[in-house]
């Protein structure tokens, strides 16, 4: 072994070490500069630069699950603090705090409602320097606060002071520039349809506020909104001494269903396990749906009845007084999401499962034809519940997917480089690329590509973005049949006609590579032809997929067309191929064609034949005399 052997394999070795002492990006990139000076060749520097570029990228995924793993860490650590609820203001601050080290902000607050002045006021503040915030109030319409407590939807801002969307006032900017805040993100905190207060986060710089800090930050509201309402119910049961058996036991009731739920929901518990238990508090019969209508989970509830056909969600109505039968009331979700509350249509109640203004779900309650305001609310605390259950799975399901893409990504990209390592890879994800897969590939117009991918998600065993298109693999049945059932299903998930096109069944990296390309030369096609909302595989088109496809494979087509005859003359030292042409060349007048073979009419007869018995009988229908003779124009043209 060289000098620089031993120099490249020490480099190696010292990326390793960093990477599991947890090294800073700056320390692994500076590995290669290092070993620079040890006489590296060029071929050996770039080795090892690649190297680094792994060793960076394992530490940014590491980086990723361990902040994925505190964000949920807080959350469940917030829920537990609301089922035991001993302290408001611990609980908030708790809260606050939370909220702070979870976003990476500089200083977070939360402030509450005064409906009678018409303001809201700074309750609780974490990582605040100066005294004129925490005895800010805002009226409502003011500022960024004031804004989000007026219309109950979130806002942020990249630079608050200079953002002319908002009314500044003298007071606000004060506080502002006090604390040097610069980026502001604020979600209301809702009880029903009322905001009761809203909750900041902020930097002392610029910072753009992605969605999923949206999300997170209006679901640590939600559990603030929750433990202002339990302290609430606290002190109305006090003063009430006429109802304070029956607040007790609503409260007692409450708190246990809150306890049970989120334990289960702590120890892993599935969708299925969380609407069995919500169904046995409530008593009654739950329906559990995605956002999309498609049923996710059904306990105590009559199945509806079959409507339409393949995978689509049934959106056939809802189900009314004079019916247990429960289908996705579309309808009735809406109003609950405007509501903030649970709703009544016929004999069943419906609650939207919201994170923040984005909707997750929906429950429906069966069998409790009438619910008192303690049952109402504890059925919308459930949905709390489920909303944070939702919540997990996405986060579950994102780092699954991005496991998967990239799997799918190295299949697609670089099939030949390791075969036995993609192999391997798929079995650790339970997927046997060795088996064949069909490969389909969705298209659609205004509909984010994630989106689309979320709805491939039942139908097929691998499913991810390459170069910007939805792939999917799929183990089990006809190309072409599943590209057509895939279109309609797909279109009525995501509300948009999706085209499908179709390829293999493939089986083995390469294979499966090849037949990706050809089901995008299938979608291209299909939208060439303007068969928008369809779905395919490239044989069905014909000749007219090969003319029109963005990469042409003339000599598959004339192999898929000419195959068995082609075969036959390689094989038996005929040429069949010749009569064929001459047959066609000349109208299909036999006498004609005898002629020119310069043979008997009967050998004319039985090379035809034989030739219907190697095409199939239907070889001289239009449409495939049609395709015949330009395969046969296109094999001559290649020689």
């Amino acid at each position: 072994m060289t000098s620089v052997d031993v120099a490249v394999n020490d480099a190696v070795r010292k990326l390793l070490d960093l990477l599991a002492a947890d090294a800073s990006g700056e320390q692994l990139a500076h590995v290669p500069v290092a070993a620079r000076s040890a006489g590296l060749s060029d071929a050996d520097h770039q080795e090892l630069a690649r190297a680094t570029e792994v060793a960076l990228r394992i530490r940014h995924t590491l980086t990723e699950h361990r902040r994925r793993e505190a964000e949920l860490r807080a959350l469940f650590d917030t829920a537990s603090d609301l089922s035991k609820l001993r302290d408001l203001d611990e609980v908030l601050r708790s809260i606050v705090h939370r909220a702070r080290m979870l976003l990476r902000v500089d200083l977070s607050y939360l402030s509450l409602n005064d409906e009678a002045a018409g303001t809201t006021y700074m309750r609780v503040t974490d990582g605040s320097v100066s005294s004129l915030l925490p005895r800010l109030r805002i009226g409502h319409g003011e500022g960024l606060g004031g804004l989000v407590a007026q219309t109950a939807h979130p806002y942020a801002s990249a630079d608050y002071l200079s953002d002319p969307r908002f009314a500044h006032t003298v007071s606000i900017d004060d506080a502002v520039s006090a604390e040097q805040m610069v980026g502001i993100l604020g979600v209301p905190l809702m009880l029903g349809s009322k905001v009761i207060g809203v909750l900041f986060a902020a930097d002392r710089q610029r910072r753009e506020f992605t969605a999923d800090e949206v999300a997170l930050l209006s679901s640590l509201a939600d559990h603030a909104a929750i433990a202002i309402d339990n302290a609430q119910l606290l002190a109305e049961t006090r003063r009430a001494n006429e109802t304070i058996s029956a607040g007790n036991e609503a409260m007692r009731r409450a708190e246990d269903a809150h306890d049970r739920l989120m334990e289960l929901v702590l120890r892993g518990g599935d969708v299925a396990q969380v609407a069995a238990e919500v169904a046995e508090v409530l008593g009654g019969g739950i329906v559990f749906f995605d956002a999309a209508g498609v049923e996710l989970a059904r306990v105590a509830a009559a199945a509806p009845p079959v409507v339409g056909t393949g995978n689509a969600p049934v959106r056939s109505g809802f189900a009314g007084a004079a019916s247990a039968k429960v289908t996705w009331p579309e309808e009735a979700v809406a109003a609950s999401r405007a509501a903030g509350r649970a709703v009544r249509v016929g004999d069943q109640w419906v609650c939207a499962v919201l994170a923040g203004p984005e909707l997750l779900g929906s429950l429906v309650l069966t069998g409790r034809a009438a619910l008192d305001e303690a049952d109402r609310r504890l059925f919308e605390r459930a949905c709390v519940v489920a909303a944070l259950l939702l919540l997990l799975r996405r986060s579950v399901a994102k780092a699954e997917d991005e496991v998967r893409g990239e799997l799918l990504t190295d299949l697609l990209t670089a099939p030949d480089r390791n075969p036995a390592a993609l192999l391997a890879r798929g079995r650790r994800l339970g997927i046997d690329l060795a088996a064949p897969h069909a490969v389909l590939i969705a298209h659609v117009d205004g509909v984010p590509r994630r989106r689309l991918a979320m709805a491939c998600g039942r139908f097929a065993t691998l499913v991810g973005l390459h170069a910007e298109q939805v792939v999917l693999l799929v183990a089990d049945g006809d190309p072409a049949e599943l590209a057509a059932r895939l279109a309609t299903s797909l279109s009525a998930s995501v509300e948009a006609p999706v085209t499908v096109g179709a390829s293999g069944p493939a089986a083995g990296p390469a294979a499966l590579a090849a037949a990706a390309d050809e089901a995008r030369r299938c979608v291209r096609s299909l939208l060439a032809l303007g068969r928008v909302g369809h779905g395919a595989a490239l044989a069905d088109l014909g000749f007219v997929g090969q003319l029109i496809g963005d990469r042409t494979d003339l000599s598959g087509y004339v192999r898929a067309t000419l195959g068995p005859v082609l075969e036959y003359d390689a094989r038996r030292g005929t040429d069949l191929v010749a009569t064929l042409r001459a047959y066609f060349e000349c109208g299909t007048n036999l006498t004609r064609a005898k002629d020119v073979l310069h043979v008997h009419v009967n050998t004319v007869v039985q090379r035809l034949d034989r030739i219907a018995s190697l095409l199939g009988e239907d070889w001289q229908t239009p449409a495939r005399a049609l395709e015949i003779q330009i395969a046969l124009r296109l094999h001559q043209l290649h020689g």
